[in-house]
């Protein structure tokens, strides 16, 4: 799935999701470390388990973060609209 970011700096994610276990994620655009790092950590988790950890993450003063953007993103996906 690719998933449209809003109110980051990265601009979409994509995102592999295999019997509830997210297999792939790649930021595009944002901070590129960080995101690599994030990607890194949520690979091989459950889906469930990654947007308990990053739903509701802030950036500043932002109402959202890349991590939260993806915590959507994986939201999609369990519900079905990818």
């Amino acid at each position: 799935m690719k998933y449209q970011t809003k109110g980051t700096c990265s601009t979409s994610i994509d995102v592999e999701v295999e019997d509830g276990i997210i297999k792939f994620v790649q930021f595009y655009g944002g901070c590129n470390g960080n995101l690599q790092g994030i990607s890194h950590l949520v690979e091989g988790m459950k889906i469930d388990d990654a947007i308990s950890k990053l739903k509701g993450i802030r950036c500043g003063f932002k109402p959202t973060s890349c991590p939260d953007q993806l915590a959507r993103a994986l939201e999609e996906i369990k519900n079905g609209n990818q």
